[in-house]
């Protein structure tokens, strides 16, 4: 039986401080969820989880072990809800609503208030770019929440340094890692934090703290070991497409990274206001390095021979920002909250605070607006430059059985366009491939090998859908010399030319040659 005086476990738990912010990101991120079409990055998502264990291993072998841990799970998570957009998306919409728990959490330990934490976790839900990716079947968002959450599990082992505290550190963070290497670059300002942490407690707490992190750090990181070695082998081909950033990127890194110059800025004169506020230094200055330092070591280790300097790769920084913009309005509440205890109308003073505080976390929000629905049409993950649901629309209602499907291969088959219109074809609607020597699978490959021989891997079929990258009237004139051969000598020239706004889509008929 409930002790008499306790509140109801319900009513405990809607007066969680994380409860709000989480379920807000979980309207905000499944809002019009399954609308963009899925780009080139999700497509090879619903590849390789569709594989089987053996089949997915083996890719990794060969190729983008960095992403290894997160396929798994979605192998797992596919198998039991499906393959829909909605399922394919539905772990990150999942993942960005403990993130916004985790910065509430942080905000409150941090500043100390309900107002820091609620606004902390409500402006990290009106990030453009985490609705974005808090809407793609990527590892981002998973990697966001772990990167969330491992910052307040530190804040809790340096308060207490105990092997119970660092174990969900840990793990944590080893999430973080295999979810995505570039995460631990989150190291850069939890050093800060900790050696910023050693400088004001000295003594004994002190020396635990030089033994207990580094071996805290290296337990973590134990998991990721094998993707480190496996993934150095492949970063040629998995970063070659990244170069070298300049130091202008750097300076501006905050656009790209929130989705929208207005909301950054508004965050960081949030920021500036936390930070010269009495009493809110400390914590402040903390959060600060936890957001600023990783894109600093970032784009330092980019200048060699291989750069890691994508603004989605540093997602899990934002986390630090909006508990940083918590703080801000949590200085506010304050402010006015003294205010009114001197005030002869404390009543009114409260209520004008309350506005004041309600107009910070809405600023940003309407800032965002804009951004915010550009994140949501149709074609706001490709932009429009793969439309595969158009295409597998236009092949549906023209199909018949036998017809062949010629996508690019080879230098263009990172455009995932053979896997992604065969994602939106119906299931009875499964044309053979063409000029396909080894499908993705038996390659163990995120792509087909393209068949040596292009008039031997033509296929029986009378028709043959051509598909080609670019708007073109004549989508012969810009497919392989070989292959343009044979699909002329057999078919003649293509008819229903679709040009679809990123992709051309034509039938070739052998019937009419």
């Amino acid at each position: 039986m409930r002790s008499a005086g306790l509140p109801h476990p319900v009513l405990r738990t809607l007066g969680q401080v994380w409860l709000w912010p989480a379920l807000a990101m979980l309207c905000v991120g499944g809002y019009e969820l399954g609308t963009p079409e899925l780009w080139r990055d999700e497509v090879t998502t619903w590849t390789v989880a569709t594989r089987s264990p053996g089949d997915l291993l083996g890719l990794l072998r060969h190729t983008d072990a960095s992403n290894g841990a997160y396929y798994l799970l979605m192998h797992v998570w596919t198998s039991v809800f499906g393959d829909s957009a909605i399922a394919l998306r539905l772990p990150s919409v999942l993942a960005m609503a403990g993130a916004a728990a985790f910065v509430a959490l942080t905000a409150r330990r941090l500043f100390g208030g309900r107002v820091a934490a609620i606004s902390g976790g409500l402006l990290f839900t009106a990030v453009p770019q985490i609705s974005r990716y808090a809407q793609e079947a990527r590892s981002y968002a998973v990697v966001t929440c772990a990167v969330a959450a491992a910052t307040w599990f530190l804040l809790r082992a340096l308060e207490r340094p105990t092997p119970r505290r660092w174990a969900p550190y840990c793990v944590a963070m080893a999430v973080a890692g295999t979810g995505h290497l570039i995460a631990f670059a989150t190291l850069a300002g939890q050093s800060a934090v900790v050696l910023l942490h050693l400088w004001r407690t000295g003594g004994a707490v002190a020396r635990r703290l030089l033994r207990q992190y580094p071996s805290a750090v290296l337990v973590a990181a134990l998991p990721v070991v094998p993707v480190v070695v496996l993934g150095s082998r492949q970063s040629g081909r998995q970063l070659g497409w990244v170069g070298t950033p300049a130091f202008d990127q750097l300076r501006h890194f905050g656009e790209p990274l929130f989705g929208s110059a207005g909301v950054f800025h508004t965050f960081v004169l949030l920021g500036l206001l936390a930070l010269v506020a009495p009493g809110h230094r400390l914590p402040s200055l903390q959060l600060l390095l936890l957001a600023v330092l990783p894109v600093v070591a970032v784009w330092l280790v980019s200048q060699g021979s291989t750069s890691y300097f994508v603004d989605r790769y540093l997602l899990f920084t934002v986390p630090a920002w909006a508990a940083l913009a918590g703080g801000a309005v949590q200085t506010v509440h304050s402010t006015v909250a003294a205010a009114a205890r001197r005030s002869r109308t404390p009543r009114q003073v409260r209520a004008a605070g309350a506005v004041l505080a309600v107009g910070l976390i809405a600023v940003p929000a309407v800032v965002a607006l804009p951004t915010q629905s550009l994140v949501r049409y149709p074609g706001s993950h490709s932009m429009s430059r793969a439309p595969y649901r158009a295409a597998a629309a236009l092949i549906s209602a023209g199909y018949r059985p036998g017809d062949g499907l010629a996508t690019p291969l080879g230098d263009q088959g990172w455009a995932m366009v053979g896997d992604g219109v065969s994602y939106y074809l119906p299931k009875g609607v499964r044309p053979y491939p063409v000029f396909v020597d080894r499908s993705a699978v038996q390659a163990r490959d995120l792509f087909p090998t393209t068949c040596p021989q292009a008039v031997a891997c033509l296929g029986p079929g009378q028709r043959v859908w051509l598909v080609v990258l670019g708007n073109t009237a004549d989508p012969l004139t810009v497919v392989p010399a070989d292959q343009a051969r044979a699909l002329r000598a057999r078919y003649g020239p293509p008819e229903r030319v679709t040009p679809l706004g990123g992709m051309t889509l034509a039938l070739l008929d052998g019937a009419t040659h």
